[in-house]
Order: C-alpha cells, then sequence, then structure tokens
C-alpha cells in the first residue's frame, strides 16, 4: 500500500492501544508533515439529546474540535515533531518542551476530544459490566463512591479542564484525577485513561449554563460508555 494513502492509527495510552476510535492521518513521506483529520463522532449528533443538546455537540465537535485540528495542522510544517509518527507521539514529546506549548495545546486537546466522544454513548450510564463492577466496588467502594469522586474533580477544577477515570499503574488501581486546559494523562507513563468527562464551558453552557455539576452528573448517570471503559481496562492490564 502506498505511503500517500491514509492509514489508521490508534489513540494509545503509554505502551496501551486504546480502542477509542481511530484516528486518520495522511502518512508523511520525508518532506510533508502528517496531516491529520477531525474525528468522527461515534454517534449522531442529536442522539445525546436531553443531557447533551446537538447545538452543543454541533459548537463544540464541529467548531471547537475542528479548531484544534486545523491548528495542530497549520503547526506542524517544519517543526521538530513533522515527522512523529502519531498524534500520541506529538502530544508525549510537545509536553517536555516549553516551546513546543502550542503545538501540545492543539495535538492535546484533539486527542482529549476524541477520547471524550468515545466515552460516551446514546442510553449510556447505569451499572457498569460485571468484572468492571467489581474492580469499581474494589476500588472506591461503590458506584456511589465513584460518582462522588467524579463530581467533586469536576466541580474541584478550577478553569477549564478535563476530568479522567484512570489506571494508576503504580497504586494498580482505578482513580480520579482532574488536569486543567490541555493536559492530559497521556504524558504520565502510570496513569492509563478509561474515560473522560470535557469540564471546559463550551462542554456545557449552552445547556447547562454555570451548572457543571448537574452536567457532570448527568453525563455520568445517562451517557458515560461503560463498555468502553472496560474494554480500555482490559488492553491495560494484559499490556
Amino acid at each position: 500500500m502506498s505511503t500517500s494513502i491514509t492509514r489508521r492509527y490508534l489513540l494509545a495510552a503509554t505502551a496501551t492501544v486504546l480502542a477509542s476510535g481511530h484516528r486518520w492521518v495522511h502518512a508523511a513521506d520525508k518532506t510533508t508533515a502528517p496531516r491529520f483529520e477531525l474525528a468522527k463522532l461515534p454517534w449522531a449528533p442529536a442522539s445525546l439529546d436531553p443531557v447533551i443538546s446537538a447545538s452543543t455537540i454541533a459548537q463544540h465537535h464541529g467548531k471547537h474540535h475542528a479548531a484544534y485540528v486545523d491548528n495542530l495542522n497549520r503547526l506542524l510544517p517544519g517543526s521538530p515533531l513533522a515527522q512523529a509518527d502519531s498524534l500520541v507521539e506529538i502530544v508525549k514529546r510537545s509536553s517536555r518542551d516549553e516551546a513546543l506549548r502550542p503545538i501540545f495545546n492543539n495535538a492535546a486537546q484533539d486527542w482529549n476530544h476524541a477520547f471524550y466522544w468515545q466515552s460516551l454513548k446514546p442510553k449510556g450510564g447505569g451499572t457498569p459490566p460485571l468484572e468492571l463492577a467489581k474492580r469499581i466496588d474494589a476500588d472506591f467502594g461503590s458506584l456511589a463512591a465513584l460518582k462522588d469522586a467524579t463530581l467533586a474533580a469536576a466541580t474541584g477544577q478550577f478553569g477549564a479542564g478535563w476530568v479522567w477515570l484512570v489506571l494508576d499503574k503504580n497504586q494498580k488501581k482505578l482513580s480520579v484525577v482532574k488536569t486543567g486546559n490541555a493536559d492530559t494523562p497521556l504524558t504520565q507513563d502510570h496513569l492509563v485513561p478509561l474515560a473522560t468527562i470535557d469540564v471546559w464551558e463550551h462542554a456545557y453552557y449552552l445547556d447547562y449554563q454555570s451548572r457543571r455539576k448537574d452536567y457532570a452528573a448527568a453525563v455520568f448517570d445517562q451517557l458515560l460508555n461503560w463498555d468502553f471503559v472496560a474494554s480500555n481496562l482490559a488492553k491495560a492490564q494484559a499490556a
């Protein structure tokens, strides 16, 4: 197959490949930087109503997420990361160099958003698959306690950011962490992201105004994709 043909890169965290929707990228030749495309939504834009409206999805995906992809494609050519093999590599390498902060911000936001879309599904939430439910009980005490930790992180994040359910490989347990702005667990090798909730205002303001906690609770109860979490956890444990 010609290297000029688009090919898929699985979204990855550390050494684990996560089932988080495929990223399409134009393969680079010796003179051309990779060119990333906006990840497609894994569901119809109106299918998350009434928790997240189609209007919010249109703005969030079609404007905000798309802008990060466009900015990344503008910044990569001529940069030290022009020949990077994947979006994950770009995120990790740019996080270690302040001069590459503009690339990091846009690459990480692209990855974070693609992961967020996969973390949601119509008629989600509810009871996790049995083995995942057992792990949640072991590490948090109950699903309700995990929800409490998630909402505490969402409301405790000052300004824009993200709330993550992760596998902490050092502690060998599930944990909830929050990151500010574009920051992501991808940059910490001991953390494997399993799901995320976007707590930037553009993720919820049209539907919830300043009620971030209500938004996060509704996502947890009605949209969280537990099958996605279970798949990511199984792959992380098998790595």
